[in-house]
């Protein structure tokens, strides 16, 4: 077995940030999050230190493949590679530190912030008061041996179907990573945590996110016109659209990123949704350091996972109070 190298002494930022997704600050810090929970509890046996460990895990996010992992000069095995990122993965996905990287925000000064950056980048016309954009983007992952055909997906893949709200800025702000592809976007949200944090106004009032015509159109929930009239439901789609493009950039980042997430995810459908979960807080920690894209990745590129979900108005999923809230949003603020 090669001598462990140790890459954080090593290799220069830019370096760092091709091979693992974060310069050297950044995997310090992912170190300290998990330190406790994966250090080993005996010298004996020379153990495989948090640093290592914690850079196997980064190189499978970003490569998608285990094997890559022990032939990049860390020093173990392949049996060692995969107990080291099983651990690592579970100490990364627990409860305080999902909160401390993802928490939709409840204070008004907060919620103020955000919805001026997207005013800031929605130009004119612009569309008040929006302090999320929400999408479903599916995760391929290999057929599991139980429920299989739930998680078969319109475009007749195996998927996990997550949810995600993005701010302004491309930080995430909820993620839901667990419902199988099968399931309509429109049932994740109905079932989240998020829709009960806004109708029981935890969100204050007047505050909305943006989402596709896969939601149910909600006073709190603005979709875009199927058939929109010339004037300001037209003008309205236009500012909708275009704001809502943060949430297919934002996943087109984080997907090109870790690209565990691009491609098929050879785990169960458990593990895999707690990796999608890991790459979420891992992108919102990017965020916060300003840490690039790696090079040869454009991030301005949008996801390209359309999978043709149904339009509820379509097909009788409306809420009347939805778009009677919609129309009075319209004439009020684009007439």
């Amino acid at each position: 077995m090669a001598a462990r190298r140790n890459v954080l002494e090593t290799m220069e930022d830019c370096e760092l940030i091709k091979r693992y997704r974060l310069n050297r600050e950044g995997i310090k810090i992912v170190v300290e999050l998990v330190r406790d929970a994966i250090t080993s509890p005996t010298n004996r046996n020379n153990p495989i230190s948090p640093e290592i460990k914690c850079l196997a895990t980064l190189r499978y996010l970003a490569t998608g493949k285990m094997q890559l992992c022990n032939a990049d000069d860390l020093g173990i095995s392949q049996p060692s590679v995969s107990r080291a990122i099983n651990q690592t993965i579970n100490a990364l996905s627990r409860p305080h530190i999902i909160q401390q990287f993802i928490r939709f925000p409840l204070d008004i000064q907060h919620l103020h912030r955000i919805k001026a950056n997207f005013m800031a980048i929605a130009g004119m016309p612009a569309l008040p008061g929006v302090v999320g954009v929400i999408d479903g983007t599916h995760i391929k992952i290999i057929a599991p041996s139980n429920d299989e055909d739930a998680f078969v997906n319109r475009k007749k893949v195996h998927s996990i179907n997550t949810q995600v709200v993005f701010d302004a800025n491309f930080n995430i702000l909820d993620v839901v990573a667990k419902w199988p592809g099968a399931t309509h976007d429109s049932r994740i949200l109905t079932e989240s945590g998020l829709r009960q944090l806004f109708e029981r106004h935890h969100v204050p009032v007047g505050c909305h996110l943006l989402g596709d015509s896969g939601y149910p159109c909600k006073t709190w929930l603005l979709t875009p016109y199927l058939n929109p009239q010339p004037g300001a439901q037209l003008t309205y789609n236009i500012a909708h659209k275009h704001t809502r493009n943060v949430v297919e950039r934002g996943i087109g980042q984080m997907k090109r990123r870790f690209h565990v997430l691009h491609g098929e995810i050879r785990l169960t459908p458990e593990r895999a949704s707690t990796v999608i979960t890991v790459c979420a807080i891992l992108h919102n920690l990017c965020k916060r350091r300003n840490i690039p894209q790696p090079e040869d990745d454009d991030d301005d590129e949008e996801d390209d996972d359309d999978d043709g979900d149904q339009h509820d108005e379509e097909f009788g999923r409306v809420e009347p109070s939805g778009l009677a809230f919609r129309d009075h949003f319209v004439n009020t603020h684009f007439r």
